[in-house]
Order: C-alpha cells, then structure tokens, then sequence
C-alpha cells in the first residue's frame, strides 16, 4: 500500500529556518518545498545551502573532472618521453664526439666508427645520474651489448679516463640514487641538452 505524502507547508526547519513561503507543498526538503522558489533561495543564498549545492556539483561533475585528469597526465607523460628521447640523442652524441678516438672504456679496443656511448651504472637502474657525462663514455659494440656493458673492465680503467676525484664523484652519486625515485621535469632535460649540445658545437670547431 502507498502512502501518498501530506501536504504540508513550506516552512524551514534547521539550516533552512526563515526561508520557507508558508505555501502547501507535498514534497519537502529541509522543511522546504523541494519544488518551489523557496528551496532554491536557500541552495542559492545560506551557507548550509552553498554548501549542498556544491557537494552536489562536485558529485555531478567528477567524472569529466576525472577524465580531464587522465588526459592531462597521458599529456605530461608523453611530453616527459619525448624530451627523455630528445636528451638521450643529444648527450650520446656529444659522448661520441667527446670520446672518438679513443679505446673502449672497458676492453681497451682501438676506436671505430660503430663505438656507442656506454654508461658505468647502467641507465635502467640509476635514473638521477643516467645523463651524467662522467657515466657515459665510448664504448665498443662488443662491450656495451654483448657483454653487458662489461662492467668490471669498465670500472677499472674509469679513474684513469675521468680522474679519480671524478670516479668517486660518480661512485657517491650512484649511492645517493637509490635513496630516492628520480622524477625528471622538462627544464631538467633542457638545461642537461644545451650543456651537451655546448660541448658539441666546441669540439666541432
């Protein structure tokens, strides 16, 4: 059996006291006819009501606001990649030019034209000092792909390449990675491709 609802009139009760129009109404909220003038006028204009309203808006718009989100980061993340890429081009290639002519940082193998520019501690795992010039150095195809970057020769003839207050530099660097999670911002990997791109157009001259 449904009850029909009573009618009532507009009257504000708590938060909505003084703003009812004293009309008969069958649907009220907060004493207020939820349907009439009154209701509004209280959404609009107390504090309790702005408040409501706003909740209300927030609920309604959430997930535009979400997906606006979503799209945004994919953006940034996107933007981060791209100059990732840019940066990782132009520091190999002031490495190359930096190095040429030099042995292989860890085997000691005459220079060629296939030399790469190997990093000390590998890029994947130490994301803060992955564009360290220090860390990178001419390195024979050999040595960087199929020996994994040969590691242990690397490190022996390091100091002697970079100097030994450059190798423990690095070293400490390395330690410090570890302890936190490397974010790069866009003016970082600016600042880090005109330092490389610098150094480039000075060796070409």
């Amino acid at each position: 059996m449904n009850i029909k609802p009573k009618e009532k009139k507009c009257k504000g009760t708590g938060t909505a006291k003084d703003f009812g129009c004293g009309e008969l109404q069958f649907e009220r909220v907060h004493g207020l006819g939820k349907y009439c003038g009154c209701y509004n006028n209280w959404l609009l204009n107390s504090e309790a009501g702005k408040e409501k309203l706003n909740r209300s808006i927030l609920k309604v718009t959430e997930p535009r606001r979400s997906l606006e989100r979503a799209i945004q980061k994919e953006k940034e993340s996107k933007g981060i990649q791209s100059h990732l890429k840019n940066t990782k081009v132009q520091v190999h290639e002031m490495v190359r030019l930096r190095d040429y002519g030099l042995p292989c940082i860890s085997c000691g193998c005459q220079w060629n034209e296939r030399f790469q520019a190997g990093h000390y501690f590998r890029a994947s795992n130490y994301l803060s000092i992955k564009f360290h010039f220090l860390n990178i150095n001419g390195q024979c195809e050999g040595c960087n792909l199929m020996k994994d970057g040969n590691h242990e020769e690397y490190k022996q003839r390091l100091p002697e390449r970079i100097g030994i207050e450059n190798f423990k530099i690095i070293e400490e660097l390395a330690e410090v990675d570890h302890k936190f999670n490397k974010n790069w911002t866009t003016d970082e990997l600016k600042n880090i491709r005109k330092e490389a791109k610098k150094i480039t157009n000075e060796l070409k001259k």
